[in-house]
């Protein structure tokens, strides 16, 4: 019989991954980011520098896509709480 009180560990991941195609990278994170629900009255800045910012760094688009909550999608008995995720060039 399994315990009732979930038990929360950390797992901790290093991913290193190819950018074939950056254009096709960060046109997929612009589009993620238009698609958004963001208040943009409430941030910092704006969608259009926003937009820039993923343009013009590979490695913060590749970090604004990669969704690190899948990683652990078929494994039974597991739910994920949380986590974050950034890329670095390199």
């Amino acid at each position: 019989m399994s315990d009732p009180t979930p038990q929360v560990l950390r797992l901790f991941c290093r991913v290193e991954v190819s950018v074939t195609d950056p254009v096709a990278l960060t046109a997929h994170a612009v589009a993620q980011l238009r698609a958004a629900d963001i208040d943009w009255s409430r941030e910092e800045d704006d969608l259009a520098s926003a937009v820039a910012e993923l343009r013009g760094d590979p490695a913060r688009a590749l970090g604004s896509v990669a969704d690190i909550s899948r990683i652990l999608d078929d494994v039974p008995g597991v739910e994920f709480r949380g986590g974050a995720c950034r890329a670095e060039g390199g």
